[in-house]
């Protein structure tokens, strides 16, 4: 009885894998390296702390990001930096191999604690631009077929300079100011 339990569970957990998608989570990719700097060029990596990046699926029809797991952290040593240590499959739940999607990628140094907390004020955070996957990787569970996982190809990411944001938003509040007085 105990061996039908085992396989009978065994047999779930392998036909509950065949209802998600996976991405592989690299910056290294078949169509070349896709190295992710702060603005002075030096590896996101070697930020105090650490960084860590995640993938976030883009949901059809809008919404808040959905993020997807795991989670990977960068390579601390110089010029590897730039460079994740894990490069992980990250699976998209409920949604099957073959399903395009469309994901961007979210860094921040470690010690923020998170992306919302570093966007917050606590660290430096950046994200990507949404890149269009046009089919995730696994089994299709419509015809059986094994759909190859796709890497992070085309990826494009920048990181805002802070000073520049700041002074972006400083000559933002100027023109408020400007136009406010010679409106009154």
């Amino acid at each position: 009885m105990k061996k039908v339990i085992v396989i009978f569970s065994l047999l779930l957990a392998g036909i509950s894998t065949l209802g998600q998608g996976t991405i592989f989570f690299n910056n290294r990719t078949s169509l070349g390296d896709v190295p992710i700097s702060l603005p002075d060029g030096s590896g996101f990596g070697s930020y105090p702390g650490g960084a860590s990046a995640q993938l976030y699926l883009v949901q059809r029809g809008g919404g808040p990001l959905v993020p997807l797991f795991p989670a990977t952290t960068f390579r601390t040593s110089t010029p590897a930096a730039t460079y994740f240590v894990n490069p992980v499959d990250v699976s998209v739940s409920n949604l099957p191999a073959g399903t395009p999607v469309t994901v961007v990628m979210r860094v921040w140094n470690t010690s923020a604690g998170s992306y919302d907390a570093a966007i917050a004020g606590f660290g430096i955070a950046g994200e990507s631009q949404p890149l269009a996957i046009a089919a995730l990787g696994g089994v299709n569970p419509q015809t059986g077929a094994i759909v190859p996982t796709p890497d992070l190809s085309g990826l494009q990411f920048n990181i805002p300079e802070p000073s520049t944001v700041a002074l972006g938003l400083l000559g933002a509040a100027a023109l408020l100011f400007r136009r406010r007085n010679s409106v009154a």
